[in-house]
């Protein structure tokens, strides 16, 4: 029970449907329950997020979906409030939502580059600012913000997805040092090359996996669990004297 009495929010943690592919927010969601963990899953996508939030609850934990929109300060507000009007008081933020726009710089356009520094940067900002107080309230948390390999090396494509990526890992050690005192905690998840339903596009075909696998010196894709316990000691006391760190989990890809 490494999250006993915990409180969490996670954003993006719909894709938790058991016997469905996984996305991280959705592992991370199962896993934090099965630890002890309270869990406010929070995603655009209702069907799936209520499908995920009573899975767990019919497993025995504790787990409530609230729609919303990362992007927006007052959905945020109003998010927060939830979680601590149904389970009094926020421990642990989880910032996993986002999308993916695979396009070079002259490809993108400025609304598909807006659109990913809103989801990712303005999203992990904003769900930052109104974390910290509730935090502060009971002494400290555990802020996770999901960047990518993508936020520390560039690639043939994505230019606004890295850039994205990139502010959040900078972010994160922004945060993470004017917060220290107060005992919150901030710090970035890298994954690497895993198979969950934002990436199925590009590993579900038989020559594209065989590609992306020969970047990869451990010979195989991540999935969500893979990066779900990265998540989950982040969260845990186990990282205490953990903060402004870079959790790198892509089976050695960013090592060559």
């Amino acid at each position: 029970m490494r999250l006993e009495g915990k409180v969490a929010l996670i954003t993006g943690a719909a894709s938790g449907v058991e016997e469905d592919l996984m996305g991280f927010g959705g592992a991370a969601a199962r896993l934090f329950a099965q630890e002890g963990a309270k869990v406010v899953l929070t995603d655009i996508k209702e069907e799936m997020g209520e499908r995920t939030a009573i899975q767990i609850r019919e497993n025995g934990g504790e787990a409530l979906f609230l729609r919303h929109d990362v992007t927006s300060e007052q959905n945020w507000i109003e998010v927060v409030a939830s979680t601590v009007s149904n389970y009094g008081k926020l421990d642990i933020l989880v910032n996993n939502a986002g999308t993916s726009a695979p396009a070079t710089v002259e490809e993108t356009t400025v609304e598909a580059w807006d659109e990913q520094m809103d989801v990712h940067a303005k999203g992990a900002f904003l769900g930052t600012k109104q974390a910290i107080p509730e935090m502060r309230k009971v002494g400290g948390g555990s802020i996770i913000n999901i960047s990518s390999i993508s936020g520390l090396v560039g690639s043939p494509s994505s230019a606004a997805y890295h850039a994205a990526k990139g502010a959040i890992r900078l972010f994160t050690k922004a945060a993470a040092i004017q917060y220290a005192k107060e005992n919150i905690r901030v710090n970035s998840v890298h994954p690497g090359y895993a198979h969950t339903p934002l990436t199925s596009y590009s590993y579900d075909n038989e020559p594209g996996r065989r590609d992306w696998l020969e970047r990869i010196p451990l010979g195989r894709l991540g999935n969500a669990y893979d990066i779900a316990y990265g998540i989950l000691y982040l969260a845990s006391d186990e990282s205490s004297f953990v903060t402004g760190a870079e959790l790198v989990i892509d089976g050695g890809t960013t090592a060559q």
